[in-house]
């Protein structure tokens, strides 16, 4: 799911360095309406990556899986971060780790997602625990292939094993093979490739960084990381958590919608029943909606703006178990196989066990049956959250 409302990472493709990051992703299989996801275990990863095919990359030629850290903090620039910089912020006592990285917005497949460029033998170490174990999966994207998240390619119609072309440097496209389905579980990034891959498409060289500093205040350290940063250069907080509340939701006082705004928000869904889904779509102009497309047409109609994706709408307020949902709740799953626990599907809740969804590719926008598996909660939403988060 697409343009989100929070980019850091900048493109190759002649525009300039973009806001702010954002994440999310969409529904993984194929099922009727009402039917619960049939969803891959995480013990299966194997089966989401592509054979080694012609790459001849041997198990040496990628470390094993080393300490695994939690990156907190996304930093990217228009060109190559000093080393000076970079090696300030590693002897920051509040960092455990650093990972340099290559970053933009490129378009792979004709979408235009974020890329990295990457060592593999290091890189790993902060991704998700299933990706982060398979050493097939690295051993291809060492090998010139590419990793793309789960989503990308079971919603946005990317087969493994198939050639992708990605723009580089002066609007070239060069083929690359799908290698592996990974989700890296960092806002916007979408596809994976190594440094001399990306090197070899014209990337802009070390200009992002993953900073891991577990043991902080993540936005305080950002306001104080930024002190130190070149002109132009922006950080981000990775997969900020969602707000699971300690005490009650407040009923009022414009920390909730009231009934209009409820009554304004389900109409608008309703008004797209029957539109197709589209991968990264949201609105006629690109002929249909994704699962957080739909959410952010419908509450834009009644002037709450939410950030692009599934991701970042699950922190529009506050999340609530299924019992206690209400007619206007949003309703959130975690179905990647590849980075569990992230927040990967959303729809509108509109009370009776129904609700407005943009499931998958190949079906349409339409009323189901609310579904348990992998289900995660309902978020009530904040107007004020909302608009805030959204940019």
């Amino acid at each position: 799911m697409r343009k989100p409302g929070r980019r850091v990472l900048p493109t190759i493709i002649g525009v300039a360095v973009l806001a702010t990051l954002g994440t999310g992703t969409a529904v993984i299989t194929v099922r009727p309406p009402a039917a619960e996801p049939a969803i891959p275990q995480t013990d299966k990863q194997a089966q989401f990556v592509a054979a080694s095919g012609t790459t001849r990359v041997t198990s040496g030629a990628v470390a094993p899986l080393g300490k695994r850290m939690t990156p907190h903090v996304l930093v990217a620039a228009p060109s190559s971060l000093p080393a000076a910089t970079i090696e300030k912020i590693r002897k920051n006592k509040k960092v455990k780790g650093v990972e340099v990285v290559d970053a933009v917005q490129a378009k792979v497949g004709g979408k235009q997602v974020g890329l990295l460029g990457v060592d593999p033998s290091t890189f790993r170490n902060y991704t998700p625990k299933p990706t982060a174990k398979s050493d097939a999966l690295w051993r291809n994207i060492a090998g010139g292939d590419a990793a793309i998240s789960f989503t990308m390619g079971s919603d946005g119609g990317v087969k493994l094993g198939t050639q992708v072309p990605i723009a580089g440097k002066d609007g070239q496209t060069s083929n690359v093979r799908v290698g592996a389905y990974a989700t890296m579980g960092i806002g916007d990034v979408d596809v994976v490739i190594s440094h001399a891959t990306a090197q070899a498409l014209g990337m802009p060289t070390a200009n992002a960084l993953l900073v891991s500093a577990p043991k902080t205040d993540t936005r305080a350290f950002i306001k104080s990381l930024k002190k130190t940063l070149p002109k132009g250069t922006k950080a981000v907080e990775v997969n900020p958590p969602v707000d699971y509340p300690s005490a009650n939701v407040p009923k009022s006082n414009g920390e909730v919608m009231n009934s209009a705004q409820v009554r304004t928000v389900i109409k608008a869904a309703y008004s797209r029943l029957g539109w197709p889904y589209v991968w990264g779509g949201e609105s006629e102009a690109e002929g249909g909606y994704d699962c957080s497309g739909l959410m952010q047409y419908a509450f834009a109609a009644a002037g709450i703006r939410l950030p692009r994706v599934a991701a970042d709408q699950a922190r529009a307020g506050w999340i609530v178990p299924f019992d206690k949902a209400q007619p206007g709740d949003m309703l959130i799953w975690a179905n990647d196989p590849t980075a569990p626990g992230y927040i990967s599907h959303i729809a509108l809740y509109i009370g009776g066990g129904k609700m407005v969804a943009a499931p998958h590719t190949g079906t349409v926008v339409q009323i189901q049956n609310v579904y348990m598996n992998n289900f995660k909660g309902a978020v009530r939403v904040n107007p004020r959250v909302a608009n805030s988060i959204a940019g």
